[in-house]
């Protein structure tokens, strides 16, 4: 009784391992898949010297399906790439990422999209990685005075993401083409 017993135990352990290990295998196959599409989708040239080829491909696969684009590349189509107006899709890669884009409430400016693009020490928006995480967690420009938060960023979402999907997509950032800020244009 107590080798069928100890038999069934070591069964379960087997088959709970091989699960955990086949269930990983499956995780990761998940990961390389966005990894390769991220830079299938990439819309600008990447520099990828010194940099984590894995969170590179990972980070453009996050910032070019969740939206960045929306605030930070203004305007967000190159001129007859508007699939909204039924054009072949075109990313502006002029202003990719440069910011710009401002956001009103009546007629009153609330903020404008900052510029995410590396500046010369390769930091996107002038952010260590330190100072990135702090916005993406807590809404918190660590530039700015302390208590104020971020009105228009989409921080509550992006806290949420893992750290290794944050590091992925400042790692990202930091491949992209670094760009002056894009100058104000309207809404």
């Amino acid at each position: 009784m107590e080798r069928r017993i100890v038999a069934r135990s070591g069964i379960w352990l087997t088959a709970l391992a091989m699960a955990t290990m086949l269930q990983a295998s499956a995780v990761r196959a998940n990961e390389i898949s966005q990894i390769l599409r991220g830079y299938e989708i990439a819309p600008v040239q990447l520099n990828l010297k010194g940099k984590d080829w894995a969170l590179v491909g990972l980070g453009s696969y996050i910032v070019n399906t969740t939206g960045c684009n929306d605030c930070h590349t203004h305007p967000n189509w190159a001129s007859g790439g508007n699939p909204y107006l039924g054009q072949p899709e075109q990313i502006n890669t002029a202003e990719y990422l440069a910011g710009g884009r401002q956001f009103l409430s009546g007629t009153t400016l609330i903020a404008t999209s900052a510029n995410i693009t590396p500046d010369q020490n390769d930091r996107p928006a002038g952010l260590t990685l330190a100072g990135f995480l702090e916005v993406m967690h807590y809404g918190h420009d660590p530039r700015d005075p302390k208590g104020d938060l971020l009105q228009v960023m989409s921080w509550p979402l992006y806290r949420w993401k893992t750290d290794r999907d944050l590091n992925a997509i400042y790692e990202y950032l930091r491949a992209i083409p670094s760009l002056p800020d894009n100058l104000p244009a309207g809404p």
